[in-house]
């Protein structure tokens, strides 16, 4: 009774990850964290289903029916790492885009296809008369395999957790921090459901990888100490993460048409004044609050005006100033005794890791490899964004 009304929550927590998987995939925001979480939902529900559809009857009966279910659905754990990682990057950073060595972080997935492979090519081998039906148990292959590649796949999500834990707390020590409230609270509440996620599998797996354990414990109660939570997780990331999703929406950009051209003209002008002349972006704790205090704009009327006119948050106005204070003095002659990250606190920069993925960002290049292209061309010149027009 009570294993049929646990298999019903993790059916239902499987089909909602599809439905809200599929919602945030294709969401006309089109932003690469919504793709991220997407995957990160989807690979849940899959590895839900396969519980769900593997306790059935029907799916063991017969010769045909066991091999399919050998093979569909799958269960992919080694993705989440890294998804829940990358997510929280491009949670907070939107210009964050997936780079070429970011994709081999997803190289592990093998661990969770190996047996699914040799599944597909016991099952074309039978097909093809090359091997008898009852020469390989798949099934039992499959089972074995996957009590010692959780511990992997544990310790994989543990570790990205660590690495999202670490970069949250960096991340907030900055600037950026402060146009991301929504964001690091969410961030936050996300780490700590998959603290005690993992808390809770890592009770389930010490007992479940001992030989004289594993069997008593699946034959006492299964999968459920596991799979009932990741239902729950769906749910609760499914409605978090679709709010979130619509929390997207550029709400300075509806209250900046309505701002006169000789409002913005001023301001722009005070802006300019404020980075060009004072320098205020030198200041490594600079921050919203700061910059309206120091030139008397209210916080609203600034963002407005740069999101209106120059299409930019104020971070990415900040920065700008930045990465064009390091282009000029990389270059210069009496700034060479200084290292890539001298240069760069120098500009303003506070973080190292921060100033490496902004300058990305913003050139396409690592810091050495722009210093490098400038070294072949020392009379390049770059200036300061251009605040001159309305």
């Amino acid at each position: 009774m009570l294993a049929g009304f646990f298999n019903i929550i993790i059916l239902m927590g499987a089909l909602q990850g599809f439905i809200i998987s599929t919602l945030l995939f294709f969401s006309k925001k089109k932003q690469l964290a919504n793709k991220l979480l997407a995957a990160f939902i989807f690979f849940i529900a899959l590895a839900c289903l396969n519980l769900s559809i593997s306790g059935q009857k029907w799916a063991s009966s017969g010769q045909v029916m066991p091999l399919i279910m050998a093979v569909v659905p799958m269960v992919v754990v080694m993705p989440l790492g890294p998804l829940l990682f990358f997510y929280t990057k491009a949670s907070l950073s939107p210009n964050f885009k997936l780079a070429k060595k970011d994709r081999l972080h997803f190289a592990t997935v093998i661990i969770d296809l190996f047996p699914y492979l040799t599944a597909i090519f016991f099952i074309i081998g039978v097909l093809s008369g090359l091997l008898r039906n009852n020469a390989f148990d798949v099934g039992l292959f499959i089972d074995n395999y996957n009590v010692y590649s959780d511990i992997p796949r544990w310790l994989s999500l543990s570790i990205y957790l660590t690495l999202t834990i670490r970069y949250v707390a960096a991340f907030r020590k900055t600037a950026a921090a402060t146009d991301t409230p929504l964001q690091l609270k969410w961030l936050r509440q996300l780490t700590i459901a998959f603290i005690i996620f993992q808390s809770i599998w890592l009770v389930y797996l010490i007992p479940y990888v001992i030989p004289a354990y594993g069997n008593k414990l699946l034959n006492a109660v299964n999968w459920y100490p596991i799979y009932v939570p990741m239902s729950i997780l769906i749910y609760w990331l499914g409605v978090k993460g679709y709010l979130m999703m619509q929390a997207q929406s550029p709400v300075i950009k509806k209250t900046a048409a309505t701002l006169p051209d000789a409002e913005s003209a001023k301001v722009i002008s005070t802006l300019k004044k404020a980075m060009e002349q004072d320098g205020l972006y030198l200041n490594p704790s600079l921050n919203l609050n700061l910059l309206a205090q120091h030139t008397g704009i209210a916080q609203k009327t600034i963002s407005a005006v740069l999101n209106q006119y120059q299409g930019k948050s104020f971070n990415e106005f900040i920065n700008q100033y930045r990465v064009d204070a390091f282009k000029q003095k990389v270059c210069a002659d009496e700034l060479k005794h200084l290292t890539i990250a001298g240069i760069a606190a120098e500009c303003g920069f506070n973080s190292q890791a921060t100033f490496q993925r902004i300058f990305r960002q913003f050139t396409g290049l690592s810091p050495s490899e722009f210093k490098a292209q400038a070294a072949g061309d020392p009379q390049k010149q770059y200036s300061n964004p251009d605040l001159s027009t309305v």
